[in-house]
């Protein structure tokens, strides 16, 4: 380990859609921990939506990242030195890190230590295992609460979470129907992950479509995209439905708040209710969400894919790829190995 630590700093705030400009490079200097903190290496880079909310100074429920400052990011990482009890230098952890080589954390970044799961590699720990599977596992089960024989519809449903929504909402006895932006990934949601239905929301007329793909209606909408496609999905949404916000891709480089969804008032009329949340509201229970989760994977009922790039400087441009819809699945960076 040298005193040099390479990092990808916001340079700017994004006018709309991030752009490469908005990043540069540095190299800070590491930092011994202080009582409670770890010194960690980074391993792997979580990209996901909440970043770009993070790169802006608009409020959130975490503090936006500061000019010249390394992006924040999901990692999973390795401790190099502790300063904390309970938490021991070569411990594999997930947490709230950076875009940089090493971080010095507290220990109220870490989300838990990481326990290898045989036939699971150390990468899907921050993916189906880490957070995307969490937000996936919580929101539907916790927040939709799916019961047997209902119609779940699932935005955004080729990516890391969505992908793993329906899988569940079929595990539970439901039928999934996914909404994502190509007829290639309405065939991959459809043949190679389960969904009973998707619909390539950019060329079909959605009113339309969800008609003769949820016949019965709609009882969960587990929503990562807000805007026109939750406004029309709550047109179907049955008496005492469930809309689980996960996110709003839709709006996220939006310079101006959007106009809310004028069909709310289905809310009213189906005695429904919609729901935001967080994995933070569950905290307590990563544990348990894991151990299931990787029941699924080992019984061949669930199954994910990972998107990874390598190399810390690669971290923009993948994140880019969030907002043009050139993946499938969880999108991470890979920074090193850990020590053995």
């Amino acid at each position: 380990m040298t005193d040099a630590n390479r990092q990808i700093l916001l340079k700017k705030r994004p006018v709309g859609a991030p752009a490469d400009d908005d990043f540069e490079s540095g190299e800070g200097r590491l930092r011994s921990p202080s009582r409670g903190e770890v010194l960690l290496k980074n391993l792997y880079l979580s990209i996901d939506p909440a970043i770009r909310g993070w790169m802006s100074d608009a409020k959130s429920y975490l503090p936006p990242i500061a000019i010249g400052e390394p992006i924040r990011s999901g990692t999973l990482s390795q401790i190099v030195e502790s300063n904390a009890e309970g938490w021991f230098t070569g411990q594999i952890v997930q947490g709230l890190a950076a875009w940089e080589s090493f971080s010095t954390v507290p220990v109220s970044n870490l989300h838990g230590k990481v326990n290898m799961i045989e036939g699971i590699p150390l990468h899907a720990m921050l993916s189906v295992l880490g957070g995307t599977g969490l937000t996936a596992y919580f929101g539907l089960l916790e927040v939709g609460r799916p019961r047997d024989g209902e119609t779940v519809l699932v935005s955004a449903a080729a990516g890391g979470v969505g992908s793993i929504v329906g899988q569940i909402a079929r595990i539970k006895g439901c039928r999934a129907v996914g909404l994502t932006g190509s007829d290639d990934k309405c065939s991959w949601l459809t043949d190679a992950l389960g969904y009973d239905a998707a619909i390539n929301y950019k060329t079909a007329d959605l009113r339309i479509a969800l008609k003769e793909a949820c016949p019965q209606g709609i009882d969960v909408f587990f929503d990562s995209v807000g805007g026109e496609i939750l406004n029309t999905a709550l047109t179907r949404l049955n008496r005492r439905g469930r809309v689980a916000l996960c996110g709003a891709m839709s709006q996220i480089n939006a310079d101006e708040r959007p106009p809310g969804p004028d069909n709310y008032l289905q809310l009213l009329v189906k005695s429904a209710r919609m729901e935001g949340f967080t994995t933070l509201d569950f905290a307590g229970r990563y544990d348990e969400a894991r151990a299931v989760l990787a029941r699924w994977i080992r019984e061949g009922r669930l199954k994910y894919r990972d998107d990874i790039v390598d190399g810390l400087e690669n971290a923009p441009s993948h994140l880019l790829r969030l907002f043009t819809g050139e993946h499938r699945g969880k999108l991470m960076v890979k920074l090193a190995d850990p020590e053995v």
